[in-house]
């Protein structure tokens, strides 16, 4: 009877003594999987691409090689790639300055060239802004927002960051464009050309260099400068010589949005 009770005691005894391990190793387990997610969550995955990084690092940006929307804006596409200096000149919303954006764009991703220059006449549209804060790059840079707007949708918002950062996208007042030569590695945009005088755009014209890519754009009819507008006088002058094209938009072209052409239409009775 006596070896009956003490085998009973040695079996409960060994049944809560395995009970007590197996607790231990389970607590032990779990002790060790919070010290992993712990230390795991210092650890940052540099190869992650969930939708939220895909949102903040990849901006969305247009692939497909640009397409002309009407017969005149092909042709101001063709004359841009194969001339030196192209003139486009015509109403506000024919695509003047997308097309030269998105071909400069196309350019520099391609490693066709190495560097944009975007430049425009520091000319306010028939009002003073005053004071403007920051560096001569923050204060031109409300005269460039719309080639960037461009450019961020071509390439991305931070390949343009990037490459504003290191000189591949300049964005300069056309004054400082004296003393510079235009390259065979560079693309160059004027815009707003009518508010050029004769004398700025005779200073431009002749930065160009051998086999560079200089595209010029404005609207003669909108010059914000009294007398004569360097766009105009320019067109007059390159007629006939090699490698230049002079293109014009019409009414006709523009692709903004419908009710522009009306209101030129009424604008210009």
């Amino acid at each position: 009877m006596a070896k009956k009770s003490h085998a009973k005691r040695q079996a409960r005894y060994q049944g809560e003594h395995n009970t007590y391990h197996s607790k231990q190793r389970d607590s032990n387990r779990s002790k060790s999987k919070r010290r992993q997610s712990d230390n795991n969550s210092n650890i940052v995955d540099i190869n992650s691409h969930s939708n939220q990084l895909e949102t903040a690092y990849y901006p969305h940006h247009k692939k497909t090689p640009l397409k002309a929307q009407t017969a005149s804006q092909q042709k101001y596409i063709n004359a841009i790639k194969n001339n030196c200096l192209t003139f486009g000149t015509g109403p506000a919303g024919t695509g003047k300055s997308y097309c030269a954006g998105a071909l400069a764009a196309e350019a520099l991703e391609s490693g066709r060239i190495e560097r944009i220059v975007l430049t425009r006449p520091a000319v306010e549209a028939g009002e003073n802004l005053g004071f403007l804060p920051g560096e001569v790059d923050d204060k031109f840079a409300v005269y460039i927002d719309a080639f960037r707007d461009i450019l961020n949708e071509r390439l991305g918002r931070g390949v343009v960051d990037y490459c504003l950062r290191h000189g591949r996208i300049i964005g300069a007042p056309l004054a400082y464009m004296r003393g510079k030569t235009f390259n065979n590695s560079t693309f160059v945009i004027l815009d707003e050309a009518q508010n050029t005088t004769p004398v700025q755009m005779k200073m431009f014209l002749t930065r160009i260099g051998d086999d560079c890519k200089v595209v010029i754009n404005g609207d003669i009819k909108q010059s914000d400068i009294r007398g004569a507008n360097g766009l105009e006088d320019a067109v007059k002058r390159v007629q006939g010589l090699p490698s230049v094209y002079v293109h014009k938009f019409e009414k006709e072209d523009i692709v903004r949005s419908g009710i522009v052409r009306h209101l030129l239409d009424r604008y210009d009775v």
